[in-house]
């Protein structure tokens, strides 16, 4: 036996790790070179396709996460709707488990904390893109209608954010005592309405008109301002404000 082998097997016997750890798969040299290159350039500097990778390299360490990411981008079209999609419809895709999803829908829940933490900086009047902004995230790509109320204290800050009511793809029924009764508990003095529509088409129907008029009504007879019913539908809005409807 040489001295060569000799000396890899004293080693190996000192070191038993040494013997069986794996060697590092093909893609390593390209996750890093990746995370180099977005650390460098940041987004303008990936492809949508390997941002989705690098999100879902905490799920598979070592699996080759790129195949997946483009699969994922394939099926639902873009990267907004891959956030998008709930852990239902991630699940049908082969390949996705638990922690591949959980990966995807964190990236959701610190966007849409990170929007509403804009939106609550001072007043949210005044705020008005990032308040938008924030409802979209939360709102304009769900599958069933949401009706939330947005509570203000009486400089105008957002105290609270609550889903009043949820219901079907096209109707979520809502109460204006309930919703005048929550704010007087929460001592606010002005409040925002929002609610989607899944339909894609931003523009109220009847009831949605009835509604806001009702609320408006148990609301100002007890000194509560509505400022605004913000109807979400994906990246598009209508505000009953700026159409004359408030």
């Amino acid at each position: 036996m040489s001295n060569e082998i000799k000396s890899k097997e004293s080693n190996e016997d000192a070191n038993p790790l040494l013997a069986t750890r794996d060697p590092l798969p093909d893609h390593a040299g390209h996750r890093r070179r990746l995370r180099e290159r977005f650390l460098k350039g940041g987004i303008q500097a990936v492809a949508d396709y390997e941002l989705l990778e690098m999100i879902l390299y905490a799920a598979s360490p070592r699996m080759d996460t790129k195949p997946l990411a483009k699969k994922l981008l394939s099926h639902f079209g873009d990267f907004a709707k891959v956030v998008h999609a709930s852990p239902l419809e991630l699940a049908k895709i082969d390949g996705m488990g638990d922690g591949a999803i959980a990966s995807i829908k964190t990236i959701h829940a610190a966007a849409e904390k990170m929007l509403k933490a804009e939106a609550s900086q001072g007043k949210i009047i005044q705020s008005w893109t990032a308040l938008l902004d924030y409802c979209r995230i939360s709102l304009g790509h769900k599958k069933i209608e949401e009706f939330r109320v947005l509570f203000l204290n009486h400089k105008n800050i957002l105290i609270a954010d609550e889903v009043q009511q949820s219901g079907t793809v096209n109707h979520a029924p809502v109460y204006p005592r309930e919703v005048v009764k929550r704010a007087l508990d929460l001592s606010a003095s002005s409040i925002i309405l929002a609610h989607n529509h899944p339909s894609g088409d931003p523009t109220p129907s009847r009831e949605d008109i009835e509604i806001t008029k009702q609320v408006f009504s148990a609301a100002s007879s007890l000194g509560i301002n509505v400022h605004d019913h913000l109807v979400i539908a994906g990246n598009k809005y209508y505000s009953f404000k700026s159409n004359g409807l408030l």
